[in-house]
C-alpha cells in the first residue's frame, strides 16, 4: 500500500505555462483525504515552488532546489545541505569560463547577474520543449518569475559567496550550446564533493553530494514512519534519478527521457495530460 507520494514539479506536475491542472489537484487533495502524504521534490527555490502551489490552493511540504532544503507544510526549513563556498565559487569559475549563463539559489532566494537572460533562455528552452504551446503563454510565465520577485536581479555574485548570511544551495545553468554545457561539465567533474544533474537537456544542477531528491525523500519519509517501499515517486528527467531509485514505486511521465522510463517500468500520460493525477487516482484505486 502507498502511504506517500512525491512528485517532482517541471515537465511532471507542472504544463509548460506553469500551472497545477484542475486533474492534478484533485487528485492531490483526494490523496490526502485518504491519509497519504504527498510531498512536492523539485529542483526549484521554495519560493518558486510555493508561489505554484499556493495558486493551486494546496498546502504540501517541500523537498527544494533538488533536496538541499525540506520544508513543512508551513514552510518552516526542517533540514538543508548548502554547497560548500569553496566548491560554489569554482563551480561557478567552470561555468564563466565556459561561457555558460547561471543562477544561484540561496537560503535567501534565488539570483541573477542578468535580468532580461533569465527571461529570454527560460523562454528559449521551454517553446523548444512544448512546441505546441504559444510562445506567448511561455514568455508570459517567464516574466511572472522575475516580475513577482522569484528570481532578484543581482550586480554580482561574490555578495553571496562572501557574506555568512547566504547559504548557497544550487547554481543552476543554461545554454542553448551543447559544446558550451558539455565543456562546463567536464571541469565540473574536476570538482570533488558535487552532485551534478539536469532536468533537462539544456541545463546543468549543481548541488552538494548529500543534497539529492533521494536523499532528501528517504530523511522525509523516515520522519513520518513510513517506508521507502511505501512510496511513489514521480518524474521526468535525471536529477528525479535519485528518488526514483530508491522507492518502491517509480513512474515515469509520458513525456520523460527514455532512461527515465525505463528505469521506472511504468510509464504515466505526460504533464500536459495531467499525468500526475492519473497515476495517482490508479494507485488509490489499487
Amino acid at each position: 500500500m502507498i502511504k506517500c507520494i512525491a512528485t517532482d514539479m517541471d515537465g511532471t506536475l507542472l504544463t509548460a505555462t506553469q500551472e497545477i491542472t484542475p486533474e492534478n489537484r484533485e487528485a492531490i487533495l483526494k490523496a490526502k483525504e485518504q491519509g497519504v502524504e504527498v510531498v512536492v521534490a523539485t529542483g526549484r527555490s521554495y519560493q518558486e515552488a510555493r508561489f505554484v502551489v499556493e495558486e493551486a490552493g494546496l498546502k504540501l511540504p517541500m523537498i527544494c532546489v533538488n533536496g538541499a532544503e525540506i520544508r513543512s507544510v508551513a514552510g518552516e526549513v526542517v533540514a538543508s545541505n548548502p554547497l560548500d563556498k569553496a566548491k560554489a565559487r569554482q563551480a561557478a569559475l567552470r561555468l564563466v569560463e565556459n561561457g555558460v549563463y547561471f543562477e544561484m539559489y540561496t537560503n535567501q532566494g534565488t539570483f541573477t547577474e542578468d535580468e532580461d537572460k533569465a527571461i529570454s533562455i527560460i523562454v528559449d528552452i521551454f517553446s523548444t520543449a512544448n512546441p505546441e504551446v504559444p510562445i506567448e503563454q511561455i514568455a508570459a510565465a517567464a516574466e511572472e518569475r522575475v516580475h513577482k520577485g522569484l528570481i532578484t536581479k543581482i550586480d554580482q555574485y561574490d555578495h553571496l559567496f562572501e557574506d555568512d548570511q547566504y547559504e548557497i544551495y544550487k547554481l543552476l545553468a543554461f545554454s542553448l550550446d551543447d559544446a558550451k554545457l558539455g565543456a562546463a561539465r567536464s571541469g565540473l567533474k574536476e570538482i570533488a564533493g558535487l552532485a551534478v544533474s539536469s532536468s533537462g537537456r539544456e541545463n546543468i544542477e549543481i548541488t552538494s553530494l548529500d543534497a539529492q531528491k533521494g536523499i532528501a525523500l528517504e530523511k522525509f519519509v523516515q520522519s513520518r514512519g513510513i517506508s521507502l517501499e511505501e512510496t511513489m515517486a514521480l518524474g521526468d528527467n535525471f536529477n528525479d534519478v535519485s528518488m526514483l531509485e530508491k522507492v518502491g514505486k517509480p513512474v515515469a511521465m509520458g513525456n520523460a527521457a527514455e532512461e527515465i522510463k525505463v528505469l521506472c517500468g511504468e510509464v504515466t500520460m505526460t504533464n500536459e495530460e495531467s499525468g500526475v493525477g492519473k497515476a495517482i487516482m490508479k494507485v488509490l484505486a489499487d
